[in-house]
């Protein structure tokens, strides 16, 4: 790379080092310079700028992290657009994080721009957790460092094992002392746990504590033909040939490993029945919080083999006990994992189409409808749910949508303009969501990459909390908007829709490098006829 200062005059086309005011907005470091910003700059007073080219063995950072991201990605992962040099996955499913802690560590040895950051191995990760991070530190890398880099991903893949649905067999013993709660807060406690793994109990028992009662017991769950079976003593297991072991091999079982370095959990027994697995269950297994039988109980739901050494390589980070040195107890087991920020997308299609003389949105494109081609050209991207504000012939546009995985909100004051569509859709997005993508559908032109890569820079934190598409200097739809300013956007008027937030909150704005269509919106006959002929050369090409 070439990193200089140069006059403005000279840095089109470089990548801009510092963020710099130029006339009525901010430019993001890490924008390439355009004929038009430089206009701006220097309409602004500024004379020279630092600037970033990249050289022919220079991979832009974007490309460098895709790629990269490409190569680590294995089974059940969806990797986000890049963006700034950032590109992350993300888990497509519940289950754990499967990783190669060695082919990682070679990849960040590779070169010092290029890092790559993960969730430990075995993590518990839900669908749309955020497990790995591929960052490019300056604005490119070698191209013989990404090369490097991402065949030691192919090696090992970063991947998500699945959580598998599997039937419980649970069995309890019990003391003449045995209080009839402790059983049934015992039941509970495991039921919460294997039911969010995809889990369903389907046989329990409580039998006497001794090792014949346990065998009967394990023999007549076995007959239900249960995955796995769990057995919770009254008295928690001390030896190998305890109640609970002696009985587990009385029913034709197999002990195969007795006690684990995790604390709570050290008591954990491991045996198979019938090539099925069979937990002599610690007595910590009866409380909510995490403990070792957790570690055990996930690897099993995700179809993964349980050997001794998984067992005894379980105590670098086993330590889950509250101990007193702790200042600080846990307030709560799980970690809050990072995750993709949730974002609803709403397609605004209740106008009334006053120049164009018909409902536009209702005209045919090739085969199909103005309106379902932009409600497709959104599902394709990952914003959900996809929300359409109905108003001007809600039937018609209803019917043109037939079909796609949609929620409508039906806006009776479309007369009003486009702000009280503005109004109706931000009613219906969900409590839970991040921020929402605005979208206005008369824009088929308008593509799922474009989509993803807004979706990507979206980052509050890190003063992007307004996402636009541009063109050429010239800022067009669609616009992403963070929670925050939903308010705002509630309380505007007109036909003027919330653009107005752009300007007030300029320093929070982010500019999404696009084609022409997003300036593109489609008002009369003309435009109509120019769509056609565009998108009728596109099939042809």
């Amino acid at each position: 790379m070439i990193f200089e200062t140069v006059p403005v005059a000279a840095a089109e086309g470089a990548i801009l080092v510092h963020s710099a005011r130029a006339d009525d907005r901010v430019l993001k470091k890490g924008r390439v310079l355009t004929a038009d910003d430089l206009r701006r700059l220097a309409a602004a007073g500024t004379a020279e700028v630092t600037i970033v080219r990249l050289e022919p063995t220079d991979v832009g950072e974007d490309e460098a992290a895709r790629t990269i991201a490409e190569g680590f990605a294995g089974a059940h992962v969806r990797i986000g657009a890049p963006f700034t040099g950032r590109a992350n996955l993300y888990a497509r499913t519940n289950g754990l994080l499967m990783l190669n802690a060695d082919a990682i560590n070679a990849a960040n040895r590779v070169h010092e721009a290029v890092t790559i950051a993960t969730l430990p191995e075995f993590a518990r990760v839900s669908e749309g957790d955020m497990i790995a991070t591929v960052k490019i530190i300056p604005y490119a890398a070698p191209k013989s460092a990404v090369t490097t880099a991402t065949n030691l991903g192919a090696a090992a893949q970063i991947s998500v094992a699945p959580f598998r649905e599997l039937s419980v067999a649970i069995v309890s013993t019990r003391l003449p002392s045995s209080k009839a709660s402790v059983t049934e807060k015992t039941r509970a406690s495991l039921e919460a746990r294997i039911t969010p793994l995809g889990g369903r109990l389907f046989h329990d028992s409580v039998v006497a504590h001794d090792s014949i009662s346990v065998a009967a017991a394990l023999s007549a769950a076995r007959k239900t033909n249960a995955d796995l079976y769990l057995v919770m003593g009254a008295s928690a297991i001390s030896d190998r040939r305890d109640v609970i072991p002696a009985g587990i091999e009385e029913a034709g079982g197999n002990v195969l490993h007795f006690g684990m370095p995790v604390d709570p959990g050290n008591l954990l027994l491991y045996a198979e029945m019938d090539n099925k697995p069979v937990i002599g269950l610690p007595g910590c297994a009866r409380s909510p919080k995490l403990n070792g039988f957790d570690f055990v109980l996930q690897r099993l739901f995700a179809g993964l083999a349980i050997k001794n050494s998984d067992i005894t390589g379980m105590g670098v980070g086993g330590l889950l006990a509250e101990i007193s040195s702790r200042p600080q107890p846990r307030e709560k087991e799980d970690i809050a994992r990072p995750r993709a920020p949730r974002i609803a997308a709403l397609v605004l299609a209740a106008g009334l189409s006053s120049r164009m003389g018909s409902n536009k949105l209702l005209a045919r494109i090739g085969d199909s409808t103005l309106i379902r081609r932009t409600v497709e050209a959104t599902l394709a991207a990952h914003a959900r749910p996809v929300i359409v504000v109905t108003g001007n012939e809600a039937a018609g546009i209803q019917s043109a949508l037939s079909g796609l995985d949609l929620q409508f909100a039906h806006n009776p004051h479309f007369a009003d303009g486009l702000s009280a569509s503005l109004r109706a859709g931000l009613k219906a997005v969900p409590d839970d969501c991040d921020g929402v993508l605005v979208l206005l559908g008369d824009m088929p032109e308008i593509s799922a990459k474009l989509l993803d890569r807004m979706l990507a820079a979206f980052s509050p934190a890190d003063g992007r909390a307004i996402c636009v598409a541009s063109f050429a200097g010239k800022r067009g739809n669609p616009v992403l908007w963070a929670r925050r300013f939903f308010a705002e956007m509630e309380s505007v008027s007109g036909d003027t829709g919330a653009k107005h937030l752009i300007g007030t909150y300029e320093d929070l704005v982010c500019e999404i490098e696009a084609d022409e269509s997003v300036l593109n919106d489609i008002d009369t006959q003309d435009a109509l006829a120019a769509l056609r002929t565009r998108m009728s050369a596109q099939v042809h090409q």
